[in-house]
This record gives C-alpha cells, sequence and structure tokens, in this order.
C-alpha cells in the first residue's frame, strides 16, 4: 500500500465521529439518489459558501473524481448499429495503417503515423457518424480542426466513402506529380478537402476558439445564420502544453462560447514519452478549463469498469485510480492483465477481492473510455446540448490501440510507420480483417462492394448529416463590387498647402471610405489589439462600436468624450487586447469566411510592425496556407520610424519575414496615394476576383507632405517600382536613387543635396515593394532557364533601370537584405549599392537613429560619390570632402555590431 493511501486510510481510522460522518453521508446519498446529483451539487455549496461566511478557510477545488464526468446510468446510449460501425472503423484502421506502411515501402523517408488515428478511431467514427454536420440547406456545416497526424484515418474513411481512390492512398506523402496526399490537413495543397491547418502544435486549439467567437460575431451582426453550428477542435494531451493551445481558454469561457466543443486525446503520451509521468493530465486540464469557465466532461473508463465502480462502497477503487500516475497508467496497457492485476489492483486487498473472480484476459480487456462508443456518443451529445459555455472532453485512449508490442503504449508509438510481418498479421486478426495470409504481406487495401450492408449505411450516416467532410468551399457563391479608384479621391490627391499626414492617417481614410460603401460597409472587420488611440482609430469606437456579447454592462469613463469606448452586442470592431495571437487568429477567421461561412469579410488587422510577423510567424504560415483574404497592417514600421521605444519595439525586419510566404503580397509605401492604390488592388483582387492572397502593407506615424498620384504610376505601384521624380537633364553625371518607406524622404533630401553641394543630377524612384521585385525577377529567371530557345523574359526592375545612366543607390529602413534580394535583376555592370538597418534598433530622435544606422541623407549622398568615384567619374577625395562636410565621424561603430 502506498504511503498516500496509508494516509487517506490514517485519516477515515481517525475520524472522531464515525457515526454523525456516516449519517452525512448517507443523508448526501439519499440526496442523490431522490433528487439528483444536480440537487446534492447544490446543497454541498451552499454549506461551503455558509462554513467560509463563518471563517472557516475552506480552499477551492477544482476538481471531480478520477472517474467518468457522466454516470453509466445517465450517459445516452449511441443509436446507431455498432456492428456496422465497429467494421468500418476496423477497415478504416487497416487501410491507415496499409497506406503508411506501404509508402514506406516505396521510401522509408516518407514517414507517417499510424497511433495517432489508432487512439482517435472511435471518437472520429462516432463524430462523423452521429453529430457532424456538412454545409447544407439549413445548416451551414460543423467547422473541424482535426488532429494533424490522425489524417491517415481520415484519408481511409474518404476512401471507403470513394472520394478518395486506392492510387491516391498509393502516392500518400507523394505530392509533386500532382495526385498525392498531403501528409497532413492542408487547404493549400488540397483546396477542397482540408478546411483548417492543425498539425503546427498548439494553432488549431487557438484558431478554433477565435473561429467559434467569429461564427457568434457573424450571427450578431445578421451577416450569417451561425446558431446551430458547432466548432470542434481535437488536440493531444501533449499539444496542451503549447502555450498557444492553453493561452485563450480564459476568453472561450468569458466569452461563454458554447458552439466550441473541444476535444483532448488523452493517451498520456507525448512523442517520446508520457505527458505527466509522475503527475496526471487530465486532472490537470480539468483544473485548467473547469478553472476558466468551461464545461469539462471526463470520459476516463469504458464499461467493464462500471460494475466495478458500483461495487466500491468504500471509495478504495477510486482512491487508487486517483493516486496512480500517467507513467504507471501506460505501463499498465503496454503489459498484460497479469501485470494490471499485481501492479495496480495489488495496491489494495479489497482490489485484489474484486477481481478474484476474472481472469487476466478479462482485466486486459477493461478498456479506457476514448475506445467505447457508449462513453463516447455520451460525452459528445452532453457537449452538444451545453448551454452558456464552451466545452472540453478529457478522454482517455491508448495511444497506438490495436498495434500490438509494435507501438500500443509504448514510446516508440509516435515514430512507428513500420510494421513487420507479425505485427501485421497480429492487426489483421484484432480486427478481423478479411484478407486471407498468401496476400498479408503486401498489406493490400480493403474495400468491400458498394452494396455491402457496411457501406450502404456508411453513406446513409453522411446523408443524414448533410454530406461528406472534410470538405473545402474554394469560393464564395455571392458577388461583391468594389468601388473604382476615384472613389479614394481624397487620399489621392496632393496633401494641401503646409498640411501634413503620415501614411496611418491614409489608410484609416480608407477605412473610412470603406465603411460608408453601400456593399463593403458592413462586411469590413476592424481587429485592434488596444493600439486603437496609438493609430488613430478611436473614431471608429464610437461610429461602429466594440463587438461584445453582452453589450456595454458599464458607462465607459470617457462617455463624455466623442470617440468614447463603446462595447455593442453587434459591435463591428474586433477589440483583442494586448494579444497578438489572438487578433491573428481572428483575422483568419474573418479572412477565411468566404470559405467557411460563405460570407465574405474584409478583416483589417492593425498592429505594431514589430509584434505582428515576428510574434505569429507561424499563424501567418498558417493563414497563407488557409488561402487567407485580408489586411494585414504594420504600423509605425521601420528601424527608425518608432524612435522613442527602443530595440524590442523597432522592425527592420517584417518584410523580410513577409517575403517568405508565397501568397502574400507585401508593401512598404511612402505616400497616401501608394496606400490607396495598394488597397483599392487589394479589395478588387481579394474581394471581387476571390484570388487567395493576402496583404501586408507597413505604416508610418510620421507626418509629412504627400505629392498624390499621377497617371500612369497604379502599374508601377502595383509591380513595386516606379519613377517618382526625375532628375535634370544639365548634369554630365547622374546617379539612380532609390527607397522606400519612410526613408524615401532621405533619398528624396539626398537628390537635392547632390544637385546643390555637387552638380551631380539624380532620378528618384520609389520601390513600394522589393520582395514583388524579387519575385518577378526570380520568375523571369526561372522561365528563361527552362525555355532556352524562347526569346528571354526581362525582369521589371531590369525595364525600369536599363535605359538609365549612372549607378544605383538604394535606402530603406530595413536590413540591407530586404533591397540586396534584387540584386541580381539590376542591369549588368551597373553599381548597386544598399543602405539598411541592420543590427539592433535603440531610442533616440528619428534624425540620429537614421544616422546612426547609416541611412539618411547625407549617407546615400556619399554612397552615390563613391560609387561614382568607383567606376572613376569622381576622385576619392571628393568623397572624403562629402564627409567632412556632413561630420560623418569615419571610425564610428558599426551598426550592426553594437
Amino acid at each position: 500500500m502506498s504511503a498516500q493511501l496509508d494516509q487517506v486510510m490514517a485519516q477515515a481510522a481517525n475520524d472522531p465521529d464515525v457515526m454523525e460522518t456516516k449519517e452525512w453521508l448517507d443523508a448526501l446519498e439519499a440526496v442523490i439518489e431522490n433528487e439528483g446529483p444536480e440537487r446534492a451539487h447544490y446543497l454541498m455549496e451552499r454549506m461551503v459558501d455558509l462554513a467560509r461566511r463563518r471563517g472557516a478557510h475552506i480552499p477551492f477545488s477544482s476538481n471531480t473524481a478520477y472517474v467518468n464526468t457522466i454516470p453509466n446510468h445517465l450517459g445516452a446510449h449511441c443509436p446507431g448499429n455498432l456492428e456496422y460501425e465497429e467494421r468500418l472503423r476496423s477497415w478504416m484502421r487497416w487501410n491507415a495503417m496499409a497506406m503508411v506502411v506501404k509508402a514506406n515501402r516505396v521510401d522509408g523517408d516518407l514517414g507517417g503515423h499510424i497511433s495517432s488515428f489508432a487512439s482517435l478511431a472511435n471518437m472520429l467514427g462516432i463524430g462523423f457518424n452521429h453529430f457532424w454536420h456538412a454545409p447544407s440547406e439549413g445548416h451551414g456545416g460543423d467547422l473541424l480542426y482535426l488532429q494533424g497526424h490522425s489524417s491517415p484515418g481520415i484519408y481511409a474513411r474518404s476512401f471507403l466513402e470513394g472520394r478518395l481512390s486506392e492510387d491516391q492512398l498509393l502516392n500518400f506523402r507523394r505530392e509533386v506529380d500532382g495526385k498525392g496526399l498531403s501528409s497532413y490537413p492542408h487547404p493549400k495543397l488540397m483546396p477542397d478537402y482540408w478546411q483548417f491547418p492543425t498539425v503546427s502544435m498548439g494553432l488549431g486549439p487557438l484558431m478554433a476558439i477565435y473561429q467559434a467567437r467569429f461564427l457568434k460575431y457573424l450571427h450578431a451582426r445578421g451577416l450569417a445564420d451561425t446558431a446551430n453550428r458547432k466548432v470542434w477542435a481535437f488536440c493531444g494531451d501533449g499539444e496542451m502544453d503549447e502555450p498557444e493551445s492553453m493561452g485563450a481558454i480564459g476568453m472561450a469561457g468569458r466569452e461563454m462560447l458554447d458552439n466550441l466543443i473541444m476535444v483532448v486525446n488523452c493517451n498520456l503520451q507525448r512523442l517520446d514519452g508520457p505527458v505527466r509521468g509522475n503527475g496526471k493530465i487530465i486532472q490537470e486540464l480539468e483544473a485548467d478549463f473547469r478553472g476558466a469557465g468551461w464545461n469539462v466532461i471526463k470520459v476516463i473508463w469504458g464499461p467493464g469498469w462500471d460494475d466495478l465502480l458500483s461495487r466500491d462502497r468504500d471509495g478504495i477503487l477510486q482512491r487508487v485510480m486517483m493516486e496512480t500516475v500517467d507513467g504507471e497508467y501506460q505501463n499498465y496497457k503496454a503489459k498484460d492483465g497479469a501485470y494490471v492485476r499485481k501492479h495496480f489492483f495489488g495496491k489494495h486487498p479489497k482490489l485484489l477481492e474484486m477481481v478474484a473472480n476474472m481472469t487476466d484476459d478479462d482485466i486486459w480487456r477493461l478498456t479506457r473510455g476514448g475506445h467505447d462508443p457508449h462513453k463516447i456518443y455520451a460525452g459528445f451529445k452532453a457537449a452538444v446540448e451545453n448551454k452558456g459555455s464552451p466545452t472540453v472532453l478529457l478522454v482517455k485512449t491508448v495511444k497506438g490501440f490495436g498495434m500490438g508490442k509494435s507501438g500500443e503504449a509504448r514510446n516508440t508509438a509516435h515514430q512507428t510507420k513500420k510494421l513487420d510481418d507479425v505485427a501485421i498479421r497480429e492487426m489483421r486478426d484484432r480486427f478481423a480483417i478479411p484478407i486471407p495470409d498468401d496476400k498479408l504481406a503486401d498489406v493490400p487495401f480493403f474495400k468491400p462492394a458498394d452494396d455491402a450492408p457496411e457501406m450502404i449505411y456508411l453513406h446513409e450516416r453522411r446523408k443524414a448529416l448533410g454530406g461528406y467532410l472534410p470538405q473545402r468551399r474554394m469560393k464564395a457563391d455571392e458577388t461583391l463590387v468594389v468601388p473604382p479608384l476615384e472613389a479614394f479621391k481624397a487620399i489621392l490627391d496632393p496633401t494641401a498647402e503646409g498640411r501634413e499626414i503620415s501614411t496611418t492617417q491614409a489608410y484609416v481614410r480608407v477605412i473610412t471610405v470603406l465603411l460608408r460603401d453601400a456593399s463593403l460597409g458592413k462586411r469590413v472587420v476592424p481587429i485592434l489589439v488596444d493600439e486603437a488611440r496609438t493609430f488613430g482609430m478611436e473614431g471608429l469606437f464610437r461610429q461602429i462600436g466594440i463587438f461584445n456579447q453582452r453589450g456595454q454592462l458599464y458607462e465607459p469613463v470617457d462617455k463624455d468624450q466623442v470617440s468614447y469606448y463603446r462595447e455593442d452586442k453587434a459591435g463591428q470592431i474586433l477589440q483583442e487586447g494586448i494579444n497578438e495571437a489572438g487578433a491573428m487568429s481572428s483575422w483568419i477567421a474573418a479572412a477565411t469566411s468566404y470559405s467557411t461561412n460563405n460570407t465574405v469579410m474584409i478583416p483589417f488587422y492593425t498592429f505594431y510592425s514589430m509584434f505582428g510577423l515576428q510574434r505569429i510567424g507561424d499563424l501567418a504560415w498558417a493563414a497563407g496556407d488557409m488561402r487567407a483574404r485580408g489586411f494585414l497592417l504594420g504600423g509605425t514600421a521601420g528601424r527608425t520610424t518608432l524612435n522613442g521605444e527602443g530595440l524590442q519595439h523597432e522592425d527592420g525586419h517584417s518584410h523580410v519575414l513577409a517575403s517568405t510566404i508565397p501568397n502574400c503580397l507585401s508593401y512598404d509605401p511612402t505616400f497616401a496615394h501608394e496606400v490607396a492604390v495598394i488597397m483599392h488592388d487589394g479589395l478588387r483582387r481579394m474581394i471581387e476576383k476571390q484570388e487567395d492572397v493576402f496583404y501586408y502593407i507597413t505604416l508610418m506615424n510620421e507626418n509629412y507632405p504627400h505629392p498624390g498620384l499621377k497617371p500612369g504610376q497604379e502599374e508601377g505601384i502595383l509591380k513595386g517600382l516606379y519613377l517618382l521624380q526625375e532628375g535634370g537633364k544639365e548634369s554630365k553625371h547622374r546617379v539612380q536613387l532609390m527607397g522606400s518607406g519612410t526613408i524615401l524622404r532621405e533619398v528624396m533630401a539626398a537628390g537635392e543635396l547632390l544637385r546643390n553641394d555637387w552638380g551631380i543630377e539624380s532620378d528618384v524612384w520609389s520601390a513600394p515593394s522589393f520582395n514583388l521585385l524579387a519575385r518577378d525577377g526570380a520568375d523571369a529567371d526561372r522561365w528563361n532557364l527552362l525555355h532556352p530557345s524562347e526569346p528571354a523574359r526581362v525582369p521589371y526592375i531590369t525595364q525600369c533601370l536599363a535605359p538609365t545612366a549612372g549607378p544605383i543607390v538604394v535606402s530603406t529602413d530595413y536590413m540591407r537584405v530586404f533591397a540586396e534580394q534584387v540584386r541580381a535583376y539590376v542591369p549588368k555592370g551597373r553599381s548597386y549599392k544598399v543602405l539598411g538597418t541592420d543590427g539592433f534598433g535603440r531610442s533616440d530622435t528619428r534624425a540620429k537613429l537614421r544616422e546612426f544606422f547609416e541611412v539618411n541623407r547625407h549617407f546615400v549622398v556619399i554612397a552615390a560619390l563613391k560609387a561614382l568615384a568607383d567606376e572613376g567619374v569622381l576622385s576619392a577625395g571628393v568623397v572624403t570632402q562629402a564627409i567632412e562636410k556632413y561630420g560623418i565621424n569615419p571610425n564610428k561603430p558599426n551598426p550592426v555590431l553594437v
């Protein structure tokens, strides 16, 4: 007997009044039997409350016993044909295993996972057969965030349904030739099948929470009827260690998201070992979720345990269940019935008596709740019917269930992808797969005739639920019309004499125009992370309100102000607090609404650029995978523009990060007209043409005059480069100056200095997107490589610069690599000098920071003079004169190194 159990028993033995204790317990038993557990719970809560008010210290406990939340006599039984369902599950298990094993026989490096689906098969079967609705008339469809490593099992189901061919299964993880299946759920690769990418641990739970809230948002605003839809998120217990997995459960409870059901597959194992070998992950998660306001349903034990628990009048079995740690539970399922008898039931003599009439095989067949269809069905049904709070089901399973000694409940289970002949035979026999011995070595797929009763049942169940899942809508059925560019005339025109604005203000004006548009206004979704006033967007609070399901239950402290903080049940703004990951998840929900809800939305997520792609890069990559459509606005961008905030706030690399996402179109505009042209293009492509791209646009809070749009500049703005100012003709020397964002104005000033101080003319180019210029150049290079007999394609930047003369000097507020990526496409023989803000940021004035990082007008001039000197048209002494003239210390520390 363990020390912990000894202590519990000793406490019972030291009861000062055993009879009084018995009377209280008998009374409680009577209440439970006659009036139900809810009444008993109410009375106990009142008693605890009274004791606390009388001064008793009774700490809160958010844990319940280590048993099923739903007692056996109260649990709903699965109404389906369980014989058919069990055979279908067995065939899916086999085909999922065969798919992975066959792939790795061809190429042992392809990988794949068998054990995750093996533990999930029963839960997925119950969901697909009885709960999960496909989009149909009268139902928008449930949204499934399926555990990524279980994809072989999902494919195996679709194979039986006739949605996937045997050839596709044979090409699992071989997609290059266009007929294979993606390793995990990837909408980018299987755009009519998978809805959500979930294999990047933690993102599925996080995105599911904000997806559920977005459904409430659409319903409250009257844009879509989502009242009968549910969001189901499946995740592993090891996955819950990711901060993203648990990071938003408080919001889900606070927002009362009763359309959200999270299922945690508690097979007690991570990839390499137990999740909580010395503890109990189910109990830990129960406390976390219950404390966050969730409805918690534990599905721990299968039906074989019901009789044992009903005979556990002294609670000894439950005490042993509670004190046994997860490392032991894993070990029990890796051994046999004799081991369980000795090491589990052997913890107390009465437990050994309880199982005295059971054989070792009987003990081994005591299943966990996640492998019993009735227990699962009861839990799912209770979750669907719950109102007023989100639900989490903590379901105990065995990792690698059915894989025998090859992987069942073993630390190696996750990596098992090759089974020997013995293991394959064991699995065939255990699940009664009708494959003869002489075919077994080939591990053939099994699919019965279409008129087999199980197959008919399979299709009938999905027909009853509206169709097949998973499925994904590639385009919304509706068509929206984007207003012409002229609608943004106020932003396109030059600023008035003496008037200065920032590109952030220009962006807010674009939003204002859109909100007034009869067609698009209600589709705009402004998303903020507690920075509306920073970005000058507080005027939207009163205009369109902040979404809150409960409205505003208080009078805001700034009610007397024009732009007071107004929350509303039908508010349009999503205010996520100081929570970039949550805001990005909301943006993803809105940016994919065309697919998930057949309702096109236009999300604008505005954030400090340093806290965007750097902080939520994995979510941005997932957005690309999900074919998201919307605008990401990186405010106060650049290493030197958010000047007072210092190292951790100053962004010099977000565009470098954006360049890594193929369907992200990124721009660093300088002027209001560029902002308007770019955003109008985004609306046209994403909303009107429904292209699967999204935009990242950096904005600045630095005020200055804006020249306005000139005819013909639109194409160059969108391609990433256009001539902003043409220099005079009288100089015999000429340079090409180029820049983006706020530093372009330093480049323009450098042009003036070159003319006035050194008699050198320059053409000034605005380069709103070096990333797009680089992609265009790489595309031309590829064409030329593969079409050697065809006329060569010329990159756009080459076309622009080829007719010009002189060296090219670039300065931006970003790392040099940002502008360096187009060097290969500069006309041959031309000097190309790049200035950038490599290194850590720091606090100071903008002028000092630009001097420190060597990107200001003086360094642009020096770079231009040095390039001319290198070409032999100026003496090196001229460069020395310029360094002295502008007071530059040639021995100053390199900003990259300090």
